[in-house]
């Protein structure tokens, strides 16, 4: 016996929700796991005195990214455009893809935007550094005695 998985798409009379309540594929997801894959892939690490974001973005060159920060907010972009393609080239297949991609990032209040954000791109991701302010350092440790 094999089994078979539910296509809700083969299912009109069904709505939305109930065919959401049948696809255990989706069982696990939500808002947290969530993730547009037209965006890229990110790494954020919390060190002591910096923030470490990294970003997946292959096939970018350092002139197509456009990193800015305005409003407690990090925003990360990038644009490419196709190649100009005449018709008297004879390709077989073609699937090379040019896109872009906007992703903002609210900043929390412990980034010192004062000082220079360091931003490196090397073979395919894009990697910055954000200092933590002074006083947002982490405080030290305290123990709660229980009575």
């Amino acid at each position: 016996m094999s089994l078979i998985k539910f296509n809700k798409h083969r299912s009109p009379w069904f709505n939305d929700k109930v065919s959401s309540w049948l696809d255990t594929d989706d069982f696990f997801a939500d808002d947290f796991f969530m993730r547009d894959s037209s965006l890229p892939a990110m790494n954020v690490k919390e060190n002591k005195n910096d923030f470490e974001i990294e970003l997946a973005v292959p096939g970018f060159s350092k002139k197509d990214i456009e990193v800015t920060i305005e409003d407690d907010v990090l925003h990360i972009c990038a644009n490419t455009s196709a190649e100009d393609v005449k018709e008297d080239d004879n390709y077989t297949r073609r699937e090379f893809s040019y896109h872009s991609f906007d992703r903002k990032l609210q900043l929390p209040g412990s980034i010192n935007q004062n000082e220079k954000v360091k931003a490196t791109y090397n073979n395919g991701i894009l990697s910055l550094n954000l200092l933590k302010k002074e006083d947002a350092q982490e405080p030290p440790k305290k123990v709660i005695e229980i009575r």
